[in-house]
């Protein structure tokens, strides 16, 4: 009983099969980093949530302890309006210093 050898096959479906391959795998790493990014996106956004929510909090219940400190309501919550107010003008001034560290900490997530 001889075997039947199997005839090997020509190089070019060898090369096609290659290709596909290559194709498949490219996408399937794709897929893998959009996913990656869109669910370390979304937690992200649910841990910036949560934190934007506390800072509110805190936010008001300061305002509430200068307001019993001064004795007036207005005085509380004008002057924490007015640290926001110096804080956003101190982001302002600097975020052209901010941009590329931010630019570059969301490409290296990206890339993870």
């Amino acid at each position: 009983m001889e075997e039947e050898k199997e005839a090997p096959q020509p190089i070019i479906e060898q090369v096609k099969e290659y290709i596909d391959t290559q194709v498949e795998l490219v996408k399937l790493e794709a897929i893998e980093q959009g996913a990656k990014f869109l669910s370390g996106l979304i937690v992200d956004l649910a841990i910036a949530v949560c934190f934007i929510v506390a800072f509110l909090f805190i936010s008001v219940a300061l305002a509430l302890l200068l307001s019993n400190f001064m004795h007036s309501y207005w005085a509380g919550f004008g002057t924490m309006a007015g640290v926001y107010i110096i804080i956003g003008w101190v982001l302002m001034k600097r975020k052209d210093k901010m941009r590329p560290s931010l630019a570059n900490t969301l490409i290296k997530n990206f890339f993870k």
